[in-house]
């Protein structure tokens, strides 16, 4: 029976192989591992690459969205809105720095934070005091609007940003999933708000040996903090006029990360071209109201680091492919105000009803660009005779 993993990175690493050892031996040759050359080279090459001024390269993608709430004076007092329904490190950085998360609902189409829920929720809980948003209910300052771009496509940053510049807020952009992602006009994931974080887990479009990640920032003053924040705060060395933390990029992760950057749009075009080959197959097959294929708003570039449909019984049909030898898994299936963790933050079932629909609904399938069309055809199929 064909095997279909849900990803296989030894099939890409095949491909690369060649160039990564040699540049691996020349970082252990040198014994510079903290914050060298391949750093200083991947940071240039990433801001080119996502359309921003500065790239400051950090040890995850969780750790480059605490940094930039750091970088930006967030903390105990402070409200940041952002969807429900993503990975849990969005709103965990937001707690660990001392702020509250403050959920809204996700467009069901994208899966993205709802520009609409966003208006909602400051309409009917928030009020202007001395030209600041203050949270009645809590009496927090709302302070920061954290957008994710999930799954490889842009939020709708248009009436998002008309939003935070209504209000004063800073936007910090999760795009750990859409390196290379395009909203409208071309503009990249990660070069719209303030602040951009990008996560190099070795399962992204993107990925290092291990953990990684990045922010971007248009902002020189603030490229400049959140590069002496990641050092702890010093500048010079030894010298801290304020706390920072332990943030730095692995020089043998940079290396790594400047090969695949090459390959980057290739694998993009092969993600897309079987994201494509998966909707037509699924429209010619006539699933509709079984199995529905992920949305890529018109103009948008959606690169695809998952291909997440929404399927009737769900779980009976990841059961079904998994004995078929093909690998699924679920983003996500407790959206987060429904975690333990944040119980305290009062949430109950049916607060946020879209998050909890795609949680129980979606399921995500291999799009990984190695692929080959016998794999492709085989997930198809079998989707086919669940439903059948």
């Amino acid at each position: 029976m064909t095997s279909v993993p849900l990803l296989d990175l030894k099939a890409q690493f095949a491909e690369i192989r060649g160039e990564v050892m040699p540049l691996i031996e020349e970082v252990c040759a040198g014994q510079h591992f903290i914050l060298g050359e391949h750093v200083r080279r991947l940071e240039s090459e990433l801001a080119a690459y996502t359309g921003c001024g500065f790239g400051i390269g950090v040890s995850s993608g969780t750790d480059a969205l605490q940094l930039a709430l750091m970088a930006l004076h967030i903390g105990a007092g402070d409200e940041v809105i952002t969807s429900s329904f993503t990975f849990f490190a969005t709103a965990g950085t937001i707690a660990r720095v001392g702020a509250r998360p403050i959920f809204c609902d996700i467009a069901p189409d994208t899966y993205n934070l709802s520009p609409a829920a966003v208006r909602e929720f400051i309409e009917r809980r928030c009020v202007v005091e001395s030209g600041r948003l203050r949270n009645r209910v809590t009496g927090g300052r709302v302070v920061a609007l954290m957008p994710v771009h999930l799954y490889g496509q842009c939020a709708d940053m248009g009436p998002l940003m008309e939003i935070a510049h209504s209000y004063d807020l800073r936007v910090i952009e999760d795009a750990a999933q859409a390196i290379g992602s395009e909203y409208l006009n071309g503009a990249r994931a990660g070069s719209i708000g303030d602040v951009g974080c990008f996560s190099f887990f070795p399962s992204k479009n993107l990925g290092a040996f291990g953990d990684a990640g990045l922010c971007t920032a248009n902002d020189e003053d603030l490229a400049e903090h959140l590069r002496v924040m990641r050092v702890h705060g010093g500048k010079p060395k030894y010298y801290h006029a304020f706390i920072g933390g332990n943030f730095r990029i692995d020089e043998l992760q940079a290396a790594v990360l400047r090969v695949k950057l090459k390959y980057l749009d290739g694998w993009t075009d092969g993600r897309r071209r079987n994201a494509a080959h998966y909707d037509a197959a699924f429209a010619a097959a006539g699933f509709a109201g079984r199995v529905a294929a992920p949305r890529a708003v018109p103009g948008y570039r959606h690169i695809y680091n998952q291909y997440v449909v929404r399927a009737t019984d769900r779980d009976g049909l990841r059961k079904f492919l998994a004995e078929r030898s093909i690998g699924t898994e679920i983003y996500y299936p407790v959206p987060l105000h429904l975690q333990e963790c944040f119980a305290y933050l009062g949430h109950r079932p049916g607060d946020f009803p879209e998050s909890e629909r795609a949680a129980a609904e979606s399921l995500a399938l291999p799009v990984y660009p190695e692929l080959e069309r016998a794999q492709l055809d085989h997930v198809i199929e079998s989707i086919a005779a669940f439903y059948a």
